[in-house]
């Protein structure tokens, strides 16, 4: 029997704090909700939980990317649904002119609603107001709001519309935004330039198609107050909404692409937030358990190193 080292008390003792020490843990774990709440705890597992985190705000912020486009394409497609009304409203009022038994005052009348319905139309793709607009952003006019160049042919250099749709660098999509803007006498050109990664597309073909934008739009340039003239404006307005039709096909294929996109990226985004919890993550009834083995342990600890502590003062009984 020893007096002056307490060999069983030390034992007793490291046995204690050491289960002091995971019971701590244990409940910082069930109390934050994690398994890993510093480095020490997981080295490694915290390093591919914050590459993991990191990945997943990627993809969601190229999501919200994805859901804005969304919504600028269909913005653009509610606006030319809006010049395709018009455009149709024309052609029925250029087939009322374009009749024997209408007056000259008749079409006199149709043909201030028809130039009422050409103003809308310019007032839309003017970028004047409000109208064909996105957030700023001219729908017809090119991204940047840059004034269209004119001449025959011409191939408009705007600044490109960009967003990132996935959580690497190079998931780009960039659009050359539509081309409506009318001018008098101008050949304005309209294309479409997609880019993803290292792969480019171009549709519609590689040169851009033609519209007389300003023989529909510009009153000196279209007219039905002449019955002679009426049938040539329901052409050129014929005209007019196949070539908006085809555009709006390819929003619409385009808005296919994106939703299809944005699905992919919830998917991914759940994937990648499902394996980070599992690292990351307090398993809470496996916790639970540690936490009372621990509790118990530790209170049966203070029990036992009271008693060890008390094992030197019998050697008082034998001194006296």
């Amino acid at each position: 029997m020893q007096v002056y080292n307490n060999v069983p008390a030390f034992a007793v003792w490291k046995s204690y704090t050491s289960n002091v020490t995971n019971l701590r843990k244990s409940m910082s774990r069930l109390s934050s909700g994690l398994r890993i709440n510093m480095a020490g705890d997981d080295p490694a597992g915290l390093a591919m939980s914050e590459r993991l985190r990191a990945q997943y705000r990627n993809t969601a912020a190229a999501a919200n990317n994805v859901e804005n486009k969304i919504n600028y394409l269909q913005t653009a497609d509610s606006w030319l649904q809006k010049i395709h009304d018009i455009m149709g409203r024309m052609a029925e009022l250029a087939i009322m002119a374009n009749d024997g038994t209408k007056s000259q005052v008749d079409r006199t009348n149709l043909q201030k609603e028809f130039e009422q319905m050409q103003k809308e139309i310019q007032r839309i793709t003017s970028g004047a107001t409000a109208a064909g607009k996105f957030n700023g952003l001219y729908l017809f006019r090119g991204g940047s709001g840059v004034p269209t160049a004119t001449g025959d042919g011409v191939q408009t250099g705007f600044g490109a519309v960009r967003l990132q749709v996935g959580p690497d660098s190079n998931q780009v999509f960039n659009e050359q935004p539509i081309n409506l803007t009318a001018t008098n006498y101008a050949v304005v050109g309209s294309y479409n330039t997609y880019s993803y990664g290292s792969v480019n597309m171009t549709l519609l073909g590689s040169n851009p198609s033609t519209v007389m934008w300003a023989s529909l739009i510009c009153g000196e340039n279209l007219s039905i107050s002449v019955q002679s003239v009426a049938q040539g404006a329901v052409d050129k307005l014929n005209l007019g909404i196949d070539y908006v039709s085809s555009i709006r096909s390819v929003l619409g294929a385009e808005m296919n692409r994106m939703e299809q996109t944005l699905s992919g990226l919830r998917n991914y985004e759940e994937n990648i937030r499902a394996t980070e919890s599992r690292i990351r993550d307090v398993d809470v009834a496996y916790e639970t358990t540690q936490f009372s083995k621990f509790q118990i342990l530790t209170q049966v600890g203070t029990a036992m190193l009271a008693q060890a502590n008390a094992l030197p003062g019998s050697v008082m009984t034998l001194v006296g």
